[in-house]
């Protein structure tokens, strides 16, 4: 990426220019090889989803959100639960709080095409409260599918309820950061940062998540797929 477009892409997180120190790995392509086989199963698992009635969620939503982007990509970026306005788009991360997310992904060299995201729900809790221990162990299993057809390199939990589900914690957000986690059977490295939405509240901590994205970066350049 050259360098005005990247302190475009900086700019719009509010950050100052940076230089990359010299060595710094540069951040992986899209996967573009062939269709992996179990790819047949994201539309049945769609379907699924959207069809799902395991807790009383299903009786307040507009619609699933189930997730989006490329279903080869190396990264899989997990928020909490779909808000208002993702309840009546079906997307997960619209708005303001996924414009900040694109630019995210931007200044580390990503599209926001290039990756997949998804929410540990996929129905909006109403009035977006946090979700309870029940709806969220009735909606990972979804998540947990997903994984298991994405394979990703790295998942990147954007946010405290995020980051505590996924990994069975109640630490707190501040501690988590700046670590490599794993998930699930397979182990896939995890590492957490500060949602979106938060950073728009408190723009002062905008550049520990510039800091937690480098790091994600860094750990995605060592693992092999």
């Amino acid at each position: 990426m050259n360098r005005a477009l990247r302190n475009e892409y900086l700019a719009a997180m509010g950050l100052e220019s940076w230089v990359l120190r010299a060595g710094a790995a540069a951040a992986p392509a899209a996967a573009q090889s062939a269709p992996r086989e179990a790819e047949f199963g994201w539309d049945q698992l769609r379907a699924r989803v959207a069809a799902c009635t395991r807790c009383s969620l299903s009786a307040t939503r507009t619609q699933t959100v189930f997730g989006v982007g490329n279903p080869q990509a190396e990264w899989l970026i997990v928020g909490e639960a779909p808000g208002a306005e993702e309840d009546r788009q079906g997307e997960p991360f619209v708005g303001r709080a996924g414009q900040l997310l694109n630019s995210m992904l931007r200044a580390i060299g990503l599209a926001r095409a290039q990756v997949y995201i998804a929410n540990v729900l996929k129905c909006r809790p109403p009035g977006n409260r946090d979700p309870t221990t029940s709806e969220t162990a009735e909606c990972l299993p979804y998540l947990e599918q997903q994984i298991a057809l994405l394979k990703p390199k790295i998942m990147l939990a954007v946010g405290r309820i995020a980051a505590q589900n996924l990994l069975r914690t109640d630490v707190p957000l501040g501690r988590l950061r700046r670590q490599v986690h794993s998930f699930g059977v397979s182990r896939v490295p995890l590492v957490v940062t500060y949602h979106p939405a938060y950073l728009l509240r408190t723009p002062t901590d905008k550049r520990k998540a510039w800091e937690d994205l480098k790091f994600a970066r860094e750990v995605c350049a060592r693992v092999e797929r």
